[in-house]
């Protein structure tokens, strides 16, 4: 660190302790060559992103998004709200911890609509259908026959025949 006196480049801690808050190491410390004395404060340096959005705006990086549309796709369907939870948790940790400034919009998107293929296949169409911005009936059909190619877990296969009964 460097002296705010002489600016001698190596400074000594002579002390050093958590700040009231927690959120921060108080450090004393002393310069060896004009024995200037001064504070420090060591923080975690939080990097929010920013997501770049399609009509090429930037907002902060919004976990609440990620959980809104998860529940408006989850809607009314068997998914718990821990579940919803470990999905927002994922996407979120990935994206806050790839240390990306700047984050387009469509890759969040693109992650949910894989979390969701994996989680319910309803739940995935009705994301889909907003998120792709389905223009007909015709777009709608590819991307369900996309879907039916996939092979269903065995759990949506028995909810599948009951519902065709």
């Amino acid at each position: 660190m460097k002296c705010p006196g002489c600016g001698y480049i190596d400074t000594s801690v002579i002390d050093s302790r958590m700040s009231k808050d927690g959120l921060a190491i108080r450090r004393r410390r002393e310069c060896p060559k004009c024995a200037t004395r001064f504070t420090t404060y060591e923080r975690v340096e939080n990097i929010i992103p920013m997501v770049i959005k399609k009509d090429n705006r930037r907002e902060l990086f919004d976990r609440q998004k990620i959980k809104q549309g998860l529940l408006k796709a989850c809607e009314k369907r068997p998914i718990s709200m821990d579940t919803i939870e470990k999905v927002v948790d994922r996407i979120a940790k990935k994206y806050e911890d790839a240390a990306e400034k700047e984050i387009p919009a469509s890759d969040i998107g693109e992650e949910i609509m894989t979390e969701l293929k994996e989680l319910d296949k309803v739940a995935y169409v009705r994301f889909a259908s907003v998120y792709r911005d389905f223009k007909d009936i015709s777009e709608f059909m590819d991307e369900l026959q996309g879907l039916l190619k996939t092979k269903l877990t065995p759990k949506e296969a028995r909810s599948s025949k009951k519902s065709r009964k």
